[in-house]
């Protein structure tokens, strides 16, 4: 009987698993579009709420901070809960709590809502991806996964540029309604055609309630600190230094207490990275968050700040490079599906890290004088880099490992790349304000009376000034104040070099990484055609 059921499971999964990842690209397609979307919103929010722009920032802290704590927990509620039930009550949660998002009308009520859809967003990322390494037999993967992942990568890129145009058109609100139709389709398809096999669903004998716990707090006191620390001056500040304390604590004991034999249940088994192609894959994704996240949050600053871009030409400007990992994604999902992949993916890992490096070499080489030309080619690069980054480094990652506890390596796996963003964000906004300070600090020292370059400027500066009105003696103090401008502009200029080059050395030390990578193992059928 229990063969039986199996069997009829497997037949239902297999003759619909088409559309159910349908169903599931667009669920992990709007959770990942909302780590983002928000940002351009967030003034008009403020203003709308009554809120400082320090305060609204919750918005944002507040999601990421519950999705990274439920993350882990994944593969323990979906093996507790059943897949099907999870993925679909998650879908309904975040609906619902986007609803609720756009009709609030305090910023504790969006704070709260944001939350909660943060916690039901994790298992669109994760327990989505894992259905996929389980219903799809392995000589389809690669092009599977290369179509989930394009749109994961490629929906932060675009978050601000669909987020500015919806808050210029309409209001923030919309943000969050553009959820609910999508939500409704995506929750339609998984419920209806995506069935878990008996045995699947296993309740634990215990729940692993402390695990949980350090787990929460450890996570959420991190997070924390990394998205709060800049703006609080990092550990000036007694609460950052107190959370950084608990944070560290309380994760050492989770991992200690998760490997312990005398926990029945762990709710993270952190022995899955046993397997050295899973932890290499997962210390290489630390290192992709650093570089995608962190390069999308220095970008539209260093555009504005320094270029003058408007807020929707910085949008388009990163639309081409959004196109280009989605053709990349595709073309390596090409290259590794099948039973006998054309390349190594390893080599593909290096294309990649190599077309990463060079863009960002470009882009810390730039000037004042840049236009869009000068950045086009190098955003354009970056973009097709990381489609030659996920794709294979997941092929990597899955491909030694058994399909049953893909739900436990897709959970760490998002976990870092989510922090990688997150410590990416955090190191590269101190080190760029820690930079211009210096380099402005440098260039003061050559603005002296007497250097021959800083009067001939002053002096073409004071002489624009007159001719344009201006008596003598206030065409000098303009001049100065030119030039104190001047300064600060090309300082901060160096700082952003700096920082992009930052980004590019922080990959050339994490990517040999991948010689430890093993040659993924040949075809195998999906967990659920078993």
């Amino acid at each position: 009987m229990a063969t039986d059921a199996q069997a009829a499971a497997a037949d239902q999964v297999s003759k619909y698993r088409w559309l159910i990842l349908l169903g599931l690209i667009t669920a992990a397609i709007m959770e990942v579009l909302d780590t983002t979307i928000v940002n351009v919103s967030l003034p008009q929010m403020a203003g709308n709420l009554g809120a400082t722009f320090q305060e609204v920032a919750w918005v944002s802290t507040g999601y990421i901070l519950a999705n990274v704590v439920v993350l882990p927990m994944t593969a323990f509620l979906a093996a507790t809960f059943g897949r099907r039930n999870y993925l679909t009550a998650s879908i309904l949660i975040f609906i619902v709590a986007s609803f609720l998002c756009g009709t609030s009308h305090t910023l504790g009520e969006l704070v709260l809502w944001r939350v909660l859809q943060g916690a039901g967003g994790a298992a669109l990322l994760s327990t989505a991806q894992a259905t996929l390494r389980q219903i799809f037999p392995r000589e389809q993967q690669g092009i599977v996964q290369a179509v989930f992942l394009m749109g994961v990568i490629v929906a932060p890129t675009l978050g601000p540029t669909l987020g500015g145009w919806i808050t210029d058109n309409y209001t923030w609100n919309w943000c969050f309604f553009i959820n609910v139709p999508i939500g409704i389709l995506s929750v339609f398809l998984v419920s209806s055609f995506l069935q878990d096999t008996p045995g699947m669903r296993q309740r634990p004998t215990s729940v692993d309630f402390f695990g949980i716990a350090l787990l929460a707090v450890g996570l959420a006191s991190l997070q924390y600190v990394l998205e709060e620390g800049q703006q609080n001056d990092w550990f000036n500040d007694p609460l950052i230094v107190r959370l950084s304390i608990l944070s560290a604590i309380t994760l050492s004991i989770m991992l200690w207490w998760e490997l312990s034999p005398r926990n029945p249940a762990p709710v993270v088994d952190f022995r899955v990275l046993k397997n050295r192609d899973l932890s290499c894959s997962i210390f290489l994704f630390v290192a992709l968050g650093f570089g995608l996240y962190g390069g999308t949050y220095l970008f539209p600053l260093f555009a504005q700040n320094l270029l003058g871009f408007t807020p929707t030409t910085t949008g388009l400007m990163l639309l081409p490079g959004g196109l280009g990992t989605a053709t990349s994604a595709l073309l390596c999902g090409r290259m590794l599906n099948g039973p006998k992949p054309l390349v190594d993916p390893r080599a593909l890992i290096f294309i990649g890290v190599g077309l990463f490096m060079t863009s960002m070499w470009r882009m810390g080489h730039l000037t004042t004088m840049a236009g869009e030309p000068d950045v086009r080619l190098a955003l354009f690069m970056r973009g097709f880099g990381l489609g030659f980054l996920f794709a294979p480094i997941n092929n990597v990652a899955y491909g030694n490992i058994d399909p049953r506890i893909a739900q436990q390596a897709s959970g760490l796996i998002n976990l870092a790349r989510q922090l990688g963003g997150s410590f990416g964000i955090a190191i590269l906004g101190t080190f760029l304000t820690n930079k211009t300070q210096f380099h402005h600090a440098m260039l003061v020292n050559y603005t002296y009376r007497g250097n021959p370059a800083l009067e001939q400027k002053l002096q073409a500066f004071q002489s624009n000034f007159m001719a344009h009105g201006m008596s003598a003696t206030v065409a000098q103090k303009a001049a100065f104040a030119a030039l104190e401008r001047l300064v600060s502009q090309q300082a901060s200029m160096l700082a952003y070099n700096d920082s992009w080059i930052f980004i590019l050395t922080a990959f050339a030390c994490t990517s040999p990484a991948i010689l430890l990578l093993r040659k993924p193992r040949g075809a195998a059928a999906a967990v659920d055609a078993h």
